[in-house]
Parts: C-alpha cells; sequence; structure tokens
C-alpha cells in the first residue's frame, strides 16, 4: 500500500486535538527506531575490516557446523 505524505497529512487533520499527540509520539517512535538501524548498519560495516583481518578458516569451519 502506496500512502503519499499528503493522504496522512489530510487524514492527520481530521483528528481531534488530543489524538495530535499520540500521532506525534508514534512519529517520533518510528524516527527513533530507524535512526537507531541507521546506526547498527553504520556500525557493522565500520567493523567488517577489523573482522575481515581477524577472521580465519577455523571460523568458517565453525560456523558450517
Amino acid at each position: 500500500m502506496s500512502v503519499t505524505a499528503q493522504v496522512l497529512l489530510d487524514k492527520i487533520s481530521q483528528l481531534p486535538p488530543q489524538r495530535l499527540a499520540e500521532v506525534e509520539d508514534f512519529v517520533d517512535f518510528l524516527r527513533m527506531r530507524e535512526d537507531a538501524q541507521r546506526l547498527t548498519q553504520a556500525a557493522a560495516k565500520a567493523g567488517e575490516a577489523s573482522f575481515a583481518a581477524a577472521w580465519n578458516d577455523d571460523d568458517a569451519a565453525y560456523d558450517r557446523m
């Protein structure tokens, strides 16, 4: 399902004022989750070179078990 920002804005504008704080909290939660995922991916990428240097055939054999 593809929803445009305008469709979401239209729906939000129809909510009662007391619900807007809930919408804002949820949007903040989603943004924090995205930021955390990006940070995790960046950390994994940054560590690839270090792990590659430490990786050896014994490790590969262990992974196949």
